[in-house]
């Protein structure tokens, strides 16, 4: 029985070519001719003011922490349900992740919950696009405007989808896109940090080469560079660079492959979602987005871990998601919810992933939709 992974990175293009090319080069530190290339790809294709490559996601929420002045105490609201990394950035400043509840048609931080949680402390707001799809951005940064937040999108899911025309990390001040091997374009480990305030881009550059000038030094703007603030080493090598640079050149043949299989599965299992058995995330009207995630809802904890047993006995690997962190020890110790956080309890307890990558084939999604049929029949 063919096994059906739950996802699986894979070459599109040129990319042992361009690595070839960046050894060829000579060095293969940060910041050389593909990571060039990549900044200038990106800022075309989002429409951002700058955009800097890291060596993670990660190390793009950190840089975007630090450029949102995070001070011991300071709050920042933001969802339960998203990766620790979201929260970890402003905890490693001393700020307090507010946890506030998500909105039960999106997954996305609930915007009309947000003034609420505001207190003085509050520093900035990050929402989080899962899947994708993306979150309510008029009504988060008109909050924003009144209050004189900042806002860091976590696009870390959301490459190249849109909100009314505009892409998802280049409407905020600050956005932090990943290039882990789990996503839509890949580098193994990578991330970009894209800045649509102009005001940041110089700092970001002396926090992103370890709080130096040397930036402003190879454009001959200084003569020589020095420390000039706090920073750390955030730059990939020019290997992954390369890696990346290919796959970004593919982007929208990506992303259109991942939305035709999202059709699919939603063409698969609409009966069930018609009958009331799961639920399906339908289309808002003039959704774009990226195709980066499948998922369903089942009815409850003991019914997901059923499914996820039945479908991994017959060689599909489906998983579920974020533990909410405002359940988690961490999350307990470092952050505080907002009141009650009702939708993403439920969720974290009933949410399903379904395989999607690249190489994954017709007769593939037919065969775990069968299997999904195959369970519910036997219920």
């Amino acid at each position: 029985m063919k096994k059906i992974p739950f996802g699986k990175p894979a070459i599109v293009g040129p990319e042992l070519e361009y690595i070839a090319q960046a050894v060829a080069s000579g060095s293969i530190a940060g910041d050389g001719v593909f990571t060039r290339k990549s900044h200038a790809l990106l800022q075309s294709l989002l429409g951002c003011k700058s955009a800097l490559l890291t060596h993670s996601g990660t190390a793009a929420l950190e840089m975007a922490a630090i450029l949102c002045d995070i001070q011991p105490g300071d709050e920042v609201i933001m969802p339960s349900f998203t990766f620790v990394t979201t929260a970890n950035a402003v905890v490693l400043r001393g700020g307090v992740p507010v946890f506030v509840d998500i909105r039960e048609d999106t997954l996305n931080l609930d915007e009309r919950l947000i003034e609420a949680a505001i207190t003085p402390r509050t520093k900035a707001i990050t929402v989080v696009h899962y899947a994708g799809r993306a979150c309510d951005m008029d009504s988060v940064m008109a909050i924003a405007d009144r209050h004189g937040l900042r806002v860091v999108e976590d696009a870390a899911h959301a490459l190249l989808s849109r909100y009314r025309g505009r892409s998802l990390g280049a409407i905020g001040h600050l956005g932090c896109v990943s290039f882990h091997e789990t996503k839509n374009v890949i580098s193994g480990e990578g991330g970009a940090l894209l800045i649509n305030d102009p005001e940041l881009i110089e700092r970001a550059e002396i926090i992103r080469e370890k709080g130096t000038n040397r930036s402003r030094f190879f454009r001959g703007q200084v003569d020589k560079y020095t420390w000039v603030d706090i920073g750390s080493s955030y730059l990939p090598s020019e290997l992954v660079s390369a890696f990346l640079y290919a796959q970004l050149e593919r982007v929208e043949e990506i992303n259109e492959k991942r939305r035709q299989i999202c059709r699919l599965y939603h063409a698969g299992l609409q009966d069930l979602s018609a009958s009331g058995r799961i639920h399906i995330r339908e289309a808002l009207e003039g959704e774009d987005f990226n195709g980066h995630i499948f998922y369903l809802i089942t009815k409850d904890l003991e019914e997901r871990t059923a499914l996820i047993r039945h479908l991994g006995d017959r060689g599909i690997a489906a998983v579920f998601h974020y533990v909410p962190l405002h359940s988690s020890p961490a999350g307990m110790q470092h952050g505080r919810p907002h009141g009650r956080l009702p939708v993403t309890d439920r969720i974290g307890e009933r949410l399903l992933r379904l395989p999607l990558f690249l190489e994954l084939t017709a007769a593939d999604i037919e065969r775990v939709c069968d299997e999904i049929h195959r369970f519910y029949r036997s219920r």
